[in-house]
């Protein structure tokens, strides 16, 4: 076992490049790549390949049949999903920005996804969230305002089956969550949903250093 000095060592660039090396080890295709420059060109930052990857993990791991995405963009963390999970399974994905979906539709057509493997719903996820099934959903995947993070904790809470799992992408922020300075309103949420999530009885959570960091945390039975 390594001997570490206090309670952490300073970041080599050797784990810098080891980081590069893990998020882009899953490899993007055509409609990959066709997602992710529509983002660019809407001035959206999509998922990055490691949280992607970490996300077809994590739906494949729950043997997901139902999830809801929180933030649709172009379609490249759907199609993530959609790779990991069941080849029956159904996403529900929101977003407020309808053109925004069209192009997911077509990203998700071009990975080969057939059209009844995706549900789309235009709006802001706390008008449409209240209208999805208690208990529905084996995994919620939260990629919206960050403001609102909180109601989507408590919206995904009953959202999710027992042993389902809840993702929260970003909340690294770029790095100011960890900042001491002090922080716009939409960080400071931030804080409160990690301190939120590590405090609850009723999740087990872990924090990914992939992307921008991916918050994930599973409901107990």
């Amino acid at each position: 076992m390594r001997r570490l000095r206090g309670q952490e060592r300073a970041i080599t660039g050797n784990q810098q490049t080891s980081w590069a090396f893990a998020d882009v080890f899953v490899a993007e295709d055509e409609a990959l790549r066709w997602a992710r420059d529509r983002a660019y060109e809407a001035g959206l930052r999509s998922v990055s390949n490691g949280t992607g990857g970490a996300l077809r993990l994590l739906a494949a791991a729950v043997d997901a049949k139902a999830v809801a995405e929180i933030g649709t963009g172009t379609g490249v963390s759907g199609i993530h999903l959609l790779h990991g999970m069941r080849p029956d399974g159904v996403l529900t994905t929101v977003d407020s920005d309808p053109e925004c979906q069209q192009f997911a539709r077509q990203a998700f057509r071009a990975a080969g996804f057939a059209g009844n493997r995706a549900r789309f719903i235009p709006g802001r996820a706390l008008e449409v969230l209240p209208r999805l099934a208690d208990g529905g959903y084996d995994l919620v995947f939260c990629d919206g305002d960050r403001l609102e993070c909180l109601d989507y904790l408590a919206e995904s809470l009953r959202l999710l089956r027992p042993g389902g799992l809840v993702c929260f992408e970003g909340v690294f922020a770029d790095g100011r969550t960890v900042d001491s300075a002090l922080p716009p309103a939409e960080v400071q949420r931030v804080r409160e949903l990690l301190r939120a999530v590590r405090e609850s009885t009723a999740l087990v959570p872990s924090l990914l250093p992939v992307g921008d960091g991916l918050l994930c945390a599973v409901r107990r039975g």
